[in-house]
């Protein structure tokens, strides 16, 4: 290992030993100063965004506000580590929350801020530090936020950006200091960390792929469905894990929805991503659209048809595509990371549920219909980490945040969350 990356390792380990002393209170005050500094220069930060990974300007912005958001909440939330009273016999009686050392974050591209600060925040109130392997493409966004947060007062050693490349990650979170790893990412990267992880005994959060389904139902709000689902598509360019990516409509009602989807989704025109203005801007690699390309060529090999054709513009921009896909059709067992969106048509709720769940996914799924036994139908029947009625995905500080089959496993967001990186420590006792 390289000594630079071996003595941050040190550091965090000889930080965490003075940081997990630090009071619950004190360690807010210092999330409190970090989301501060974060609002108060969002638009510098947000070009950060939009120079690595072509974002557009006004979603870096807003991205790093919801940080803030979502730290202001850590910020003011009810301390759930305390020690808890067990009525027993006994004299001691309790249950301790230890934070477990230093937490590996390996983050991905597409919310180099947001993902970074979501993962980081509870593990860092809870007591624990943390390292960062961040995307390659988004060192810049590392550092900036190493800075921020050593701006508000963090010791230094508590949170740090480590750029390295996948070879390392290896090492790294096999080294006696780490003791634990969360990851945002693909599958393939998630089961080779996990199994690294599991390997060595120590704990792992994994928020992987999805392909979510977004429901519109005969009772829904057509008009309201049918924007709402461009954006859920096509927000980040198509580039997000919980973006809409199948879209079952009713029989009854697809010559009337259609249209008006349609015409919602040609709205997203791609263009310069630092004109606040544009609202879908380029991939963020070369061979990211590379890859969004063959998938679309799969899809119709295996008998997808085309709506609005994947129109490609430069090395990575897209005119937006939509194509209509059939039950059977490999490429529903993928995920689509891009501009490419799959409509499919259900002859009852019945059936459009069964569509929802036939895939390897299970991270959020959207359900729009004003009738409450029908919603109700797919809240208790939906395989997946989340369940929006009439509303499309987007994570809450307020509330948990993961998914289930091969989108992976634990909790992100909420007070849960202060619960992933630590030990529940019994004490019993006379």
């Amino acid at each position: 290992m390289e000594q630079l990356i071996e003595n941050k390792l040190i550091k965090a380990d000889k930080a965490f030993s003075e940081w997990k002393k630090i009071p619950f209170e004190d360690r807010q005050k210092l999330i409190a100063k970090a989301a501060e500094i974060l609002k108060n220069n969002s638009e510098k930060f947000g070009i950060i965004i939009t120079k690595e990974m072509n974002k557009p300007i006004s979603q870096s912005i807003a991205e790093v506000e919801k940080c803030a958001l979502m730290m202001n909440y850590y910020a003011d939330a009810e301390n759930i580590l305390k020690p808890e009273k067990i009525d027993s016999e006994y004299n001691y009686s309790e249950v301790h929350y230890t934070p477990k050392g230093t937490i590996l974050g390996i983050m991905p591209w597409n919310f180099p801020f947001w993902q970074v600060l979501r993962f980081a925040t509870p593990a860092i109130l809870a007591g624990n530090t943390v390292v960062l392997k961040h995307a390659s493409i988004c060192f810049g966004s590392g550092n900036a936020i190493e800075e921020v947060l050593l701006e508000a007062g963090f010791p230094e050693g508590v949170f740090q950006n480590l750029e390295v490349g996948h070879k390392e990650v290896k090492e790294i979170l096999e080294h006696d200091a780490v003791k634990g790893v969360s990851l945002t990412g693909s599958g393939k990267a998630g089961g080779e960390v996990a199994a690294t992880a599991g390997l060595n005994i120590k704990k792992s959060l994994l928020e992987l792929g999805g392909s979510d389904a977004f429901i519109v139902l005969d009772d829904a709000d057509l008009d309201e469905a049918a924007k709402v689902g461009a954006k859920a598509r096509l927000q980040n360019c198509g580039q997000t894990c919980v973006a809409a990516k199948r879209f079952i409509i009713d029989r009854k009602i697809e010559s009337e929805f259609l249209p008006k989807f349609i015409e919602e989704y040609q709205k997203f025109v791609p263009d310069d991503p630092m004109n606040k203005e544009t609202q879908i801007a380029g991939m963020a690699r070369p061979d990211l659209a590379d890859d969004l390309e063959n998938q679309f060529k799969k899809a119709l090999e295996n008998g997808a048809e085309i709506i609005i054709p994947l129109e490609r513009i430069s090395d990575n921009e897209f005119k937006p595509g939509l194509i209509r896909v059939k039950e059977g059709n490999p490429i529903l067992q993928e995920e689509l990371f891009g501009p490419l969106g799959m409509v499919m048509t259900a002859e009852s709720d019945k059936e459009a549920l069964e569509m929802a769940n036939n895939i390897p996914f299970g991270l959020s799924n959207s359900v729009w219909t004003k009738n409450k036994d029908r919603q109700l139908f797919f809240i208790e029947n939906l395989e997946s980490g989340t369940v929006n009625i009439n509303r499309m995905t987007s994570s809450d500080p307020r509330f948990p945040f993961g998914g289930t089959k091969a989108s992976g496993y634990g909790t992100e967001l909420s007070l849960l969350a202060l619960k992933e990186f630590v030990t529940a420590k019994t004490i019993v006792g006379n």
